[in-house]
C-alpha cells in the first residue's frame, strides 16, 4: 500500500483539485467555447545559462495566432569541452538575462552556442506532453479537443521546419545558397520572419538532432503523445528530418464504455478518482453528452486508422493503485501483439502520477522508474558505439 504521507496527500490533492474542477465546469457553462485563463498557475522562471544542476532553460513562443509554448532544457552535456563548462554554469536572474548595451539596444546574456559549432555536441530531442487532467495543459489557454491535441502536432511540425531552416542557414553561411556570405557588411546571413527577429533557434540548431525524437507523455500527456505518434506515422517523410523512434507513456488518462476490472474496483483510488476524471472528461470533450469512446480517450478508437504494426517503440508505465492502469495495459498488449517493442512497466505501492508530482519525484519508486526509462530509450536515441554517452 502506498505510504501515509502519499494518501494524506492524495486527500489534500483531491479536495483542492475537485473544487478547481468543478468551478472549471461553471465557467464553461457560461463560456460554451470552453476557453478559461489560469491566474492562479506557477510556472517556475526559465534560467537561460547552465546552473548547479547542469540544465539550462529557456521559453518560446512559436505560434503567432495563439499564447503556443514550449520550454527548452539543455544539459551541458551538449558542450563537447569540459572545460569550457563551469564558466557557462552562472545562473543569470531573468531580470539580467538581457544585458543593456549602449543606446536603445540590449544583448542576450544567456548561453549562446558558438558560432561555427566547435564546441556542440548533437543531442537527441525528448518532446515531452505535460500531464493536469486537461484543465492544466499550459501551451495555451484552457481549451476544449482537438486543441491539446493539435498543439502536440503543431510542436513536431515546428520541430521540423526549426532543423530545415537551421540547415538553409548553415548553406547561406557556407556560401551554398544565395552567394554564402552577403550583405555589404559581410556579415553572416541569417533567416528572419517579418519582423526582422531570427526564426533559427541557436539552441536547436547547434544541438538538437531531430533524427532521434522520442515522444514522452504523463497523464492525459501521454493521450497527446500517442495522438502525435499516430500523425508522424501518417505524415511519413513529409516531417523530414524529424523521426519519431519511440514513445514512452506514463500512466496514460485512457477511458472507454465498457469499464475494466480497475476502472471497478479502483475506481476511488488516489490523486485522480473516476468521479474527478469524468469531470475532466466533460470539461475537455467537446460533445453536450459525455462520450467514454471518444478517440481522444480511448486508444481503440483512433481519430486515425492507423496500424498498430506501424507504430513506434512504446514503452508503457503504469501504478498499482491506478484505476486507469488496465486499459493501458490493454493497449500495451494489442502492440506487443502487432510485434512492435512495447514493454510495460508495473510498480507496486504506486499511485497515478507517482514520477512526476513535484511531491513524489524523491521516492524510492519514481526514481527507478526514471531510471528504467532512461535504460530502454538509450536503445533508441544512442549512436552506435555511444550507448552510455548520456
Amino acid at each position: 500500500m502506498p505510504s501515509i504521507t502519499v494518501k494524506l496527500y492524495s486527500v489534500l490533492f483531491k479536495f483542492f483539485l475537485k473544487r478547481k474542477l468543478q468551478a472549471l465546469l461553471e465557467s464553461h457553462t457560461r463560456n460554451p467555447y470552453g476557453v478559461v485563463s489560469r491566474p492562479d498557475e506557477a510556472v517556475a522562471a526559465a534560467n537561460p545559462c547552465f546552473s548547479d544542476d547542469g540544465v539550462a532553460t529557456k521559453d518560446l513562443h512559436i505560434d503567432p495566432a495563439t499564447s503556443l509554448s514550449v520550454r527548452i532544457f539543455l544539459p551541458d552535456s551538449a558542450i563537447i569541452s569540459g572545460k569550457s563548462v563551469p564558466d557557462l554554469r552562472v545562473r543569470v536572474p531573468m531580470s539580467r538575462s538581457l544585458k543593456k548595451v549602449s543606446g536603445n539596444g540590449v544583448v542576450y546574456g544567456g548561453y549562446s552556442p558558438d558560432k561555427n559549432g566547435r564546441n556542440c555536441r548533437k543531442l537527441p530531442v525528448i518532446l515531452q506532453f505535460h500531464g493536469g487532467g486537461w484543465w492544466g495543459i499550459g501551451w495555451r489557454r484552457k481549451s476544449r479537443y482537438p486543441a491539446a491535441f493539435d498543439d502536440g502536432v503543431k510542436v513536431l511540425n515546428w520541430l521540423g521546419k526549426q532543423a530545415n531552416l537551421a540547415e538553409c542557414d548553415r548553406s547561406w553561411a557556407n556560401g551554398r545558397v544565395g552567394g554564402g556570405i552577403g550583405g555589404e557588411d559581410g556579415g553572416r546571413r541569417q533567416i528572419v520572419d517579418g519582423f526582422g527577429a531570427s526564426m533559427v533557434e541557436p539552441w536547436l540548431a547547434a544541438h538538437a538532432d531531430p533524427s532521434r525524437c522520442v515522444l514522452l507523455g504523463a497523464s492525459c500527456g501521454a493521450n497527446i503523445a500517442n495522438c502525435v505518434a499516430r500523425y508522424a506515422v501518417e505524415a511519413g517523410n513529409r516531417l523530414d528530418p524529424v523521426r519519431v523512434v519511440a514513445q514512452v507513456l506514463m500512466y496514460p488518462f485512457f477511458i472507454g464504455s465498457i469499464p475494466t476490472p480497475s476502472e471497478i474496483k479502483l475506481c476511488n483510488s488516489y490523486l485522480y478518482d473516476k468521479s474527478m476524471s469524468l469531470l475532466a472528461w466533460k470539461l475537455f470533450l467537446p460533445e453536450d453528452n459525455l462520450n467514454l469512446d471518444h478517440p481522444a480517450g480511448n486508444p481503440f478508437k483512433p481519430v486515425t486508422e492507423v496500424p498498430l504494426k506501424l507504430m513506434p517503440p512504446t514503452l508503457t508505465v503504469v501504478a498499482e493503485h491506478d484505476w486507469m492502469r488496465d486499459r493501458a495495459i490493454l493497449y500495451s498488449e494489442e502492440l506487443r501483439k502487432a510485434k512492435i517493442d512495447a514493454p510495460l512497466l508495473d510498480y507496486k505501492d504506486t499511485i497515478h502520477e507517482f514520477a512526476t508530482l513535484d511531491a513524489l519525484l524523491k521516492t524510492p519508486e519514481a526514481q527507478a522508474c526514471s531510471e528504467d526509462i532512461a535504460i530502454w530509450v538509450k536503445k533508441y536515441i544512442s549512436l552506435r558505439g555511444h550507448e552510455f554517452s548520456y
